[in-house]
């Protein structure tokens, strides 16, 4: 369980390649990059409203560059965003106000900026990534004294992969990697190799989503996977440990009865043997490609 010494920082890397999604809104127009977005911030509310301490950052990675979508440089602190999301009067958490406002402004300020060259759809996703580390370290970096942080960052893709960004993709897996960072993976059309390796390296997990038009509820369904993986940990460490101890204690009593004279080593054996039968535990590969899409399909 959460405490209020544990902090939870989201990540959320959404491909906004421009090429893409105007190609794919000729084909499918009932979904669109805002429908798109607006799932992204139905994901990050329900993050923050899981916990006080829990944390969020959005990234739009572009087919040029990336851009911070919250927190943005515009937002200077809690109290100016509370100050703007309470004349609403909607009696919304002032919070997610803020978080909806900022990435739907800054998103807007990135479409109008971008100038498109070309006709590659090549989304600069190893460079995202790279930024969602760099963001991690410095937020763990600015923790108070005694709190721990838990990082996860989510790639919701949507153009395909480029082969240019091998050896920078890799790099960054390995790198979150070594940080304890797990990457999961959101596919809106082709699947994705690098993805992939991504997901089974670091231990995430990773969808190819089946409809599109239902990607909140995907989304909202990897809040829940991401709640359970954490109690499974918890869980596992607590397995561990009595099973540790518990076999000290079978050992112990071992060579108690095989010293003992006043009592019958074979039926004493016998008993330790039937009351204290542990087997080794071992945890199983945390990636299950398969999970995800069945606790969305429950």
């Amino acid at each position: 369980m959460a405490s209020e010494d544990e902090v939870s920082l989201l990540v959320i890397v959404v491909d906004v390649n421009p090429i893409w999604w105007g190609q794919h809104a000729q084909r499918e127009p009932e979904f669109t990059l805002s429908k798109c977005l607006d799932a992204v911030m139905v994901m990050g509310n329900s993050h923050l409203a899981m916990s006080r301490t829990n944390k969020l950052a959005v990234i739009a990675s572009h087919c040029q560059d990336s851009h911070f979508l919250y927190p943005s440089k515009s937002w200077k602190g809690a109290d100016s965003g509370a100050d703007d999301a309470s004349s609403s009067g909607d009696g919304k958490y002032e919070l997610l106000s803020v978080a909806n406002n900022l990435i739907a402004e800054e998103m807007r300020n990135v479409m109008s900026k971008t100038e498109v060259r070309g006709n590659s759809t090549d989304t600069l996703l190893a460079g995202s990534l790279a930024k969602a580390l760099c963001y991690i370290h410095r937020v763990s970096k600015e923790l108070e004294v005694g709190q721990e942080i838990k990082s996860r960052i989510l790639v919701i893709k949507a153009a395909e992969d480029c082969a240019l960004q091998y050896m920078n993709f890799m790099n960054v897996i390995f790198a979150a990697q070594k940080q304890n960072i797990l990457i999961d993976a959101c596919v809106l059309d082709s699947d994705s190799g690098l993805l992939q390796q991504a997901c089974d390296i670091t231990g995430g997990l990773y969808l190819k989503i089946p409809q599109k038009i239902a990607l909140a509820q995907y989304l909202l369904s990897s809040v829940h996977s991401w709640c359970c993986r954490r109690l499974h940990t918890w869980t596992t460490e607590l397995h561990v440990s009595v099973i540790a101890t518990s076999s000290r204690l079978v050992t112990c009593a071992q060579f108690v009865c095989q010293y003992s004279a006043t009592l019958a080593p074979s039926v004493q054996r016998a008993r330790l043997s039937s009351k204290y039968n542990y087997h080794t535990w071992s945890s199983p590969k945390r990636r299950n490609s398969s999970s995800w899409h069945d606790s969305c399909s429950a």
